[in-house]
């Protein structure tokens, strides 16, 4: 399908649908929390699931260069939600741990990030929900695959 601007294709309609997300997912989590943005409770979250990842494997998850990264877990850090250690065999690496206010910070998120998420889902079956899982696979394969980029 050709259009005329940027503006008449799904894609501009994805990036409006995810930053229709992300505002109401930082609307929800300032009810709850104060001074915490949706980013940093990511980061929370993904250090919750996967302690062991290193800085660059977060980044790589999260869609975050690693100066942005960075930035983010000093403010985790500053907000005692984080604690960042020199690894022990590796001095050029940290080691990134939640501490107890930061698994009372994700605890009290809990019930918003589902909210967050049943909110956005509404309305739609599970058959569009595969389905359009389905479609987004086949849109990133197409950026991603080489041959198809040039």
């Amino acid at each position: 399908m050709i259009v005329d601007t940027p503006t008449q294709t799904v894609l501009y309609t994805l990036e409006q649908a995810i930053k229709a997300y992300r505002k109401l997912c930082q609307q929800n989590i300032d009810k709850v929390m104060d001074k915490l943005t949706v980013d940093q409770a990511l980061i929370l979250i993904v250090l919750d699931k996967h302690p062991a990842l290193n800085q660059q494997q977060i980044a790589d998850l999260v869609f975050k260069d690693k100066a942005s990264l960075t930035r983010i877990i000093e403010l985790l850090v500053q907000k005692d939600l984080l604690t960042r250690e020199i690894h022990a065999t590796d001095r050029r690496k940290f080691e990134l741990h939640l501490t107890v206010q930061g698994r009372h910070t994700l605890a009290q998120l809990t019930d918003t990030i589902l909210l967050n998420q049943r909110t956005a889902l509404a309305g739609l079956s599970e058959a569009e929900l595969a389905q359009f899982h389905t479609t987004l696979q086949k849109i990133i394969a197409n950026c991603t695959t080489p041959a198809l980029c040039a």
